[in-house]
């Protein structure tokens, strides 16, 4: 080991890194932002509901969903707080001080068959009470034509 460093000794002592993190372990991309000036944006889908998610069989049939929705258009880098606000204004009962908004992501598996997967949640009125706020959608696994689904809580 005569003409190494310090520093290349210390490196060649340290077993290899695993060759890949499962995916539970590995970290969200770091947030994107986009020029919304410059970059057109996407239509999203907008299904509410007071109390609970809506269940996959609502999803079913195409040109069968739920009646309660509502379009918008947004980015991928919207976050759920901007989703938020989007949705108390068209629903009424999420503009409740204690209400809570859980959202998920609609979205067809392999078979053809539509899965709900739940994302995050936040509160109507954050007051300082961060959830998944600051989430942006392209981080939930969002891809253009899912549906979301709110469960106004």
């Amino acid at each position: 080991m005569a003409g190494m460093s310090a520093a290349q000794r210390r490196t060649e002592r340290l077993p290899p890194p695993p060759p890949g993190l499962p995916p539970s372990r590995r970290l969200p991309p770091p947030p994107v932002y986009i020029d919304r000036e410059k970059t057109c944006p996407l239509l999203l889908r907008v299904f509410t509901k007071l109390g609970s998610h809506h269940v996959r069989a609502d999803f079913a049939d195409r040109g069968k969903e739920p009646k309660n929705e509502f379009q918008i258009y947004t980015w991928k880098d919207a976050t759920l707080r901007e989703l938020t606000d989007l949705v108390k204004e068209v629903t009424p009962e999420a503009r409740r001080k204690d209400a809570r908004l859980s959202f998920a992501v609609v979205y067809p598996n392999s078979k053809g068959q539509f899965t709900i997967k739940p994302v995050g949640e936040t509160y109507s009125y954050g007051n300082g009470r961060l959830l998944d706020d600051k989430k942006q959608l392209r981080e939930l696994g969002f891809e253009i034509g899912d549906y979301l689904d709110v469960a106004i809580l």
